[in-house]
């Protein structure tokens, strides 16, 4: 996790405010209730974002939810299973996502990732890992990875929180197919740039 420069001494926030409450345990709970209840259903599935990081052995750093990859195409039958377990789930006005909350967090339970619709193939490619003791099907770390540069554009482009993501998963992923499909785009070709100076992963081959 990179620390904020902005943090005051002892990594209180600037003016010596309370930190905000740590939500990591909440979160798990959340994404563990969710999980069984779309594996008891049968619906598939696979963990995305911060949580499927940390499952992929991420330090945690959990922002404010966590994130669900399901088919469109099951979206009603999911909404149905998660209030017949209590759970409230609202459809917000963008049409590629369901939200849920449960243990107190929110959920979001995602059809697209970047604009790219979520497909059998995606979710066959998962892999089954244990989060917080639950084993679950988790994107793999070339997927993850993927959705994530995907998402960068000109209005939304945080290098630092995916950065950490990148540094562990390193040997874990395709970057020549993470190439080939961002070729032309700025900000994940600039990303990919930047993972080069540093030295987390090699130039192609040719270039110096």
């Amino acid at each position: 996790m990179l620390e904020d420069p902005g943090a005051g001494a002892h990594g209180l926030p600037p003016g010596g405010g309370q930190l905000p409450p740590d939500r990591t345990q909440a979160i798990l709970e959340a994404t563990k209730h969710v999980a069984g209840l779309l594996k008891g259903a049968g619906h598939p599935f696979a963990l995305a974002g911060s949580v499927a990081a940390y499952a992929h052995g991420v330090p945690a750093n959990f922002q404010h939810d966590t994130d669900f990859a399901i088919l469109r195409e099951d979206a009603r039958a999911v909404t149905e299973e998660l209030e017949r377990a209590g759970i409230q789930v609202r459809v917000p006005p963008e049409d590629w996502l369901i939200k849920a909350r449960s243990h107190g967090e929110e959920i979001d339970l995602i059809f697209e990732l970047a604009r790219h619709p979520v497909t059998h193939e995606l979710l066959d490619r998962a892999e089954i890992l244990p989060v917080d003791s639950v084993r679950m099907p988790v994107l793999s770390p070339t997927d993850l990875l993927g959705s994530l540069l995907a998402a960068f554009s000109d209005h939304h482009c945080d290098f630092g929180a995916v950065l950490p993501i990148a540094r562990t998963l390193r040997e874990k992923i395709d970057w020549e197919l993470l190439r080939r499909e961002n070729e032309g785009a700025p900000m994940p070709e600039a990303f990919l740039f930047l993972l080069e100076r540093l030295n987390v992963i090699d130039p192609p081959e040719g270039t110096s």
